[in-house]
């Protein structure tokens, strides 16, 4: 950063505080384990706390050759940010796993055992309480961790804050000689600092008075200090007066938009967000957030971002509620989440096939109907952007159906950021976004007493629960669905609950509720004639009697569901029911009925092309035939097998079509 200057003295104490006594040893109180160095740098909001601490991670950075992991504890807006999000936040900066659903406890867990054998720093920015730090801690003193705070963090042990005051005069100078060049200063070397006394050393006022006056090239330094000085004692400190003197310029365009700006989630903008904000055009938001970041009321950061200044964001939300009518800033809200879902849509249309066929056709005629401005030049771009605005995107889905009086576009932003998430990092990939993303929209359908919603809620949420092991909760959840889909008389949600209830008691080795929840599915799947569901609900009663050891059942169970696919049409799906049939009469000790089925489904699997299928086939029937004491033909099969798939292992076992 070339704005940083002085602190020399700052920067010193805290190289020295990495190996000094922490004020616990000192008191006599001993850590329970040991842990990272902790330093704290304190101080009030727009002292230059945070890139001091940058500054500083800067300097020692070569002496941590795992880097530096960054995370945010409050919003500019000032809300707290969840210790969940924090973790996952410095997980996804290790390429660790975030599971999705984890616990606090877990993902605290998973994050000290990932920098267990690590050298790397931590740098917790607006760190709010100590109960938000504590979980972050590593177990490991090889770690440093830095946390900025506008006060002391009681209950972290061994912390010893460096307090944060104005800089000092010559400093001062030198920040406002950043910002207006040298020979201004040079012409009136007292007007500049009597400026910077007037700015308290305070280095957001510096930055705002010096983008103001690089603006206006031709007012002198000593007018602008006059200026300050003159303002009523009741404008709020140095910083508000800056803020001031910066605002009351601004043309009234410019004047509402930025008093618009606490409305973009997590206070990161961006031309789209300031253009739905303000009614303008995408260019002249731009040209108009250009302007904030020269005056320093925006902080610039990558792929055409801006970030909004936690110390500014009090003096502007107090614009915003005396300027603004309720009515007025609720449509601003409107416009933006509006655009928000329009964006959404069409960087998930720019993830679908884009080719000559019927699909391509599709995408482009989608894409002719958005603005100009509104779409994506390619795929990579759209995917970018993503990535980029997603912190941006969770945010203004949380504050959507946190407000209440939005759930209309609060449920079509949401579904929106779920589809383009699925399709630019597919399910798995996207399943920790997602897990949030459905809990909102839980929360939106209970509000609104929407059980069909409510229902797929649950089940998707139940779904990724499964999936991370959490069977129980999964079961509940998948309860709790089956309820929701009866209160909305949907019948797809409760045959789609029973089905998961009981595929839940399966993971859980519980044969006989399995059994039963499959057979409640089974039963409504008949009584509206469900063809493709009655196949695959008959192999899954076909499992559970074969874990249970019920082979009897277990062949009935599988011949039925055989006999429905072929009703279907599905070969590779009836070739896989006879796979487990001639497994299962294997396992019942009749090997020459299992090599006839199996000889029946390798003919199946060949004409569904299902070449891993007719592999595994192939092993079985050469496994059969040893039994039986034909190890030749058994030789014969296994380099069947062996030209089909090479020497794959993974290619030779026979999974049910439920697995």
């Amino acid at each position: 950063m070339t704005d940083f200057v002085g602190r020399r003295r700052e920067l010193k104490e805290l190289r020295e505080d990495i190996a000094r006594t922490g004020l616990d040893t000192l008191s006599g109180r001993k850590a329970k384990s040991p842990r990272a160095r902790v330093l704290l740098v304190a101080g009030r909001p727009g002292s230059g706390r945070t890139a001091l601490a940058e500054a500083f991670v800067r300097e020692v950075g070569e002496d941590y050759p795992d880097g530096v992991l960054r995370t945010r504890l409050t919003s500019p807006g000032g809300q707290t940010v969840t210790t969940e999000r924090a973790i996952r936040t410095l997980l996804e900066g290790l390429g660790e796993p975030t599971p999705p659903g984890a616990a606090e406890d877990e993902l605290s867990s998973a994050l000290r055992a990932a920098l267990a054998h690590r050298k790397a720093i931590l740098l917790v920015d607006d760190a709010a309480d100590p109960y938000q730090v504590d979980a972050l801690l590593p177990d490991t003193p090889e770690c440093l961790v830095v946390i900025t705070a506008e006060g002391p963090l009681t209950g972290i042990p061994d912390v010893r804050p460096c307090t944060l005051g104005g800089l000092d005069t010559p400093s001062g100078v030198q920040l406002l000689a950043q910002r207006i060049g040298d020979t201004r200063i040079t012409v009136d070397p007292c007007a500049a600092e009597a400026l910077a006394e007037e700015c308290g050393g305070q280095p957001a006022a510096l930055a705002l008075v010096g983008g103001w006056l690089a603006a206006h090239p031709k007012a002198a330094v000593s007018d602008v200090a006059k200026q300050l000085h003159d303002m009523p004692p009741g404008t709020s400190g140095p910083l508000g007066r800056g803020f001031r003197l910066v605002y009351e310029s601004l043309p009234q365009p410019a004047q509402r938009t930025l008093r618009l700006l606490p409305l973009a989630p997590a206070g990161i903008v961006d031309s789209h967000t300031a253009s739905a904000l303000a009614g303008c055009s995408v260019a002249a938001a731009q040209s108009t957030l250009d302007d904030f970041a020269g005056l320093g009321l925006l902080r610039p950061a990558s792929d055409g971002l801006f970030l909004l200044p936690g110390c500014l964001v009090p003096l502007i939300q107090a614009l915003l509620e005396t300027k603004e009518r309720a009515g007025e800033v609720e449509l601003a809200r409107a416009r933006m989440l509006e655009r928000t879902v329009r964006l959404l849509h069409s960087c998930r249309v720019m993830a679908e096939p884009d080719d000559d066929g019927a699909d391509g056709a599709d995408v482009r005629e989608r894409l002719e109907g958005l603005p100009r401005a509104l779409r994506f030049p390619d795929r990579r771009a759209a995917a970018k952007w993503l990535d980029t605005r997603l912190p941006a995107l969770s945010a203004a889905a949380s504050l959507a159906v946190a407000d209440g009086g939005l759930d209309t576009l609060a449920r079509r932003l949401v579904a929106a950021l779920v589809r383009a998430l699925a399709e630019h990092r597919g399910t798995a990939g996207a399943a920790p976004e997602l897990y949030g993303l459905h809990r909102l929209v839980l929360d939106v359908a209970e509000r609104r007493s929407l059980h069909r919603e409510q229902a797929a809620a649950l089940l998707n949420l139940a779904d990724l629960d499964a999936e991370t092991g959490r069977t129980q909760e999964a079961l509940e959840r998948y309860r709790a669905a089956l309820d929701a889909g009866r209160a909305a008389n949907d019948p797809y949600a409760t045959g789609r609950a029973m089905e998961s209830v009981g595929g839940a008691y399966q993971e859980l080795a519980d044969w006989h509720r399995a059994a039963d929840w499959f057979g409640r599915a089974l039963s409504q799947a008949l009584a509206r004639g469900e063809r493709a569901d009655e196949a695959r609900l008959y192999g899954r009663l076909g499992n559970v009697h074969t874990y249970a050891g019920r082979y009897g059942d277990a062949l009935r169970s599988w011949r039925t569901a055989a006999a429905g696919y072929r009703k279907l049409a599905d070969v590779p799906g009836q070739a896989k029911a006879l796979s487990e049939m001639a497994r299962i009469q294997e396992y019942a000790g009749r090997p020459e009925e299992s090599l006839h089925t199996c000889r029946e489904a390798v003919e199946l699997a060949r004409r569904a092309g299902d070449l891993r299928l007719q592999a595994a086939l192939q092993v079985r029937l050469a496994d059969t035939l040893d039994r039986l004491g034909d190890p030749a033909a058994a030789r014969l099969h296994r380099s069947a097998a062996d030209r089909l798939l090479g020497d794959d292992p993974a290619a030779c076992e026979i999974r049910s079509g439920s697995d």
